[in-house]
Parts: C-alpha cells; sequence; structure tokens
C-alpha cells in the first residue's frame, strides 16, 4: 500500500505523510523542530506513522501542526494544553479541544463553554462556535501532548515519540521573556509544570509567566474538588493578567 488513503475516509484524516513536513511551518517553530533530538525524534514519529498507513489505519488529524501554524512564537500570549487529539471521524483539526463548527460539542469543550458562560445573562451570551481558531488567531497556542492518535483508540499515540516533541515546544515558549499565562488542566497538563518554570527565568517579576491550575474540563472531573473546572475564573483571570502586562485580552 502506498499509505495514500482513499476518498471515502473521514475528511480529518491524514492521508500522506508529507503533512509532517516542518519546512511549511513558520521560521520560529521550525528552527525549534530542525534542533538535532527533536529532528531525529519527528524521523522516528513518521516512520511509525507510515507503517501505520501502509497497514491502512485510519490516523488523526489530517495536518497534526495545525497549532504552530496558527500561532507563530513570537505570537504565543496564552497556551492551553491538550493529552491527544480526538479519536472519533471528523472532529480533531489539529488544534487541542477544538473541533469543526459544524460538529457536535463534545463534553469538555461544552464544559468549556459553560465555564466561559457562567454568570452571564442567557440572552447576552455570545455566539459560541466549536471551532476555536480564532483563539488560536489571538495568541492561544492550543497545544496537544501528542499531535496524532488512530481511530477509535485514545491515546494511541501517546509513546510514539510526540512528547519529545511536544515538551522541547513548551520548554522554549517558557524560555521567552514574554509573559505568557498557562493554563493547565488535568494531570497530563499539570505535569508540564516543571518545564515552564525551568523556563520561567526573567530577570523582572511583571515578566514571569502565569500558571493556573484546575481539573480537567471533562464531566467526569469538572466539577469533582479541590480544584474544580466550572468556578475556576481562567478565562477572566487570564485577561485581567494580559491587561495588566499591556497586552490585548484574549476574545472568548
Amino acid at each position: 500500500m502506498s499509505g495514500i488513503l482513499p476518498d471515502h475516509l473521514p475528511t480529518n484524516c491524514l492521508r500522506d505523510i508529507a503533512a509532517l513536513d516542518t519546512q511549511t511551518l513558520p521560521a520560529c517553530w521550525r528552527a525549534i523542530l530542525d534542533e538535532p533530538c527533536v529532528a531525529d525524534k519527528l524521523a522516528s514519529i513518521r516512520r511509525t506513522l507510515q507503517q501505520q498507513l501502509d497497514k491502512g489505519l485510519v490516523l488523526f488529524p489530517d495536518d497534526p501542526w495545525r497549532a504552530l501554524r496558527l500561532t507563530p512564537l513570537s505570537e504565543v500570549k496564552v497556551v492551553i494544553l491538550g493529552q491527544d487529539p480526538y479519536h472519533g471521524p471528523n472532529q480533531a483539526r489539529g488544534l487541542a479541544f477544538s473541533v469543526d463548527s459544524h460538529c457536535p460539542t463534545p463534553p469538555s469543550l461544552r464544559n468549556i463553554f459553560k465555564e466561559l458562560d457562567r454568570g452571564s445573562e442567557p440572552g447576552l451570551r455570545p455566539p459560541r462556535s466549536n471551532d476555536l481558531t480564532e483563539w488560536a488567531r489571538q495568541g492561544v497556542l492550543l497545544l496537544n501532548a501528542s499531535l496524532t492518535v488512530q481511530q477509535g483508540a485514545a491515546a494511541s499515540h501517546a509513546r510514539i515519540g510526540w512528547q519529545t516533541v511536544t515538551d522541547r515546544l513548551i520548554s522554549a515558549v517558557a524560555a521567552r521573556h514574554q509573559p505568557t499565562v498557562y493554563l493547565l488542566w488535568g494531570r497530563h497538563a499539570q505535569e508540564k509544570r516543571s518545564l515552564i518554570e525551568a523556563g520561567n527565568t526573567a530577570p523582572d517579576t511583571d515578566r514571569m509567566h502565569s500558571i493556573l491550575t484546575a481539573n480537567h474540563p471533562s464531566p467526569l472531573s469538572a466539577m469533582r474538588g479541590p480544584t474544580p473546572f466550572i468556578g475556576c475564573d481562567h478565562f477572566q483571570l487570564t485577561n485581567q493578567w494580559l491587561v495588566k502586562r499591556d497586552q490585548t485580552p484574549i476574545v472568548w
């Protein structure tokens, strides 16, 4: 088999390993991905994914680099870390927690919107799109720890090397002396705290990063203590923090 999948498969499936080519990415991200240890791991990931495509396995998403494509390193103001892409057909499009606007709202995203709308008048709530592209364009890096997944198999690519790549990306964001808010929801995201703190060495307190933690927005944990997601005020706190540092707030 060639690895080029037939047209009847989901529109968001990875059809060709060329989608992992880094040459089309902004130079700021490409420089990080071209570092020898990262490039070697990416070569291994490509081999693994090619083998799976050759076996006829369906992989998502079609553009694993989309978060980096939409949010260049110099424009990152907020980082939201997910675990891995949605593994259902026509869902994942390369942004953590986001799906196409026509897709049903996944449970975690529904709770994200619930937290955003909490306390507002029902008639005044802005329309929400399940496609979070506009967040990414405003400087919200929506990064999953694993950037691909096999259809119907959650976390199926968690051990093929993506963590090495995405950990390096997180470290690169943290190493900038540009104040950034990190929203770490759930245990998997919070395990990245040490990477952020290691790079959080700005000489002046006003340029240090902000790390906000809460439970994952999944229905299994969103209301559970000791740090429930519903009621965390992370979106409001993020914008307050950005404004104090003369940055434009996010239109959530």
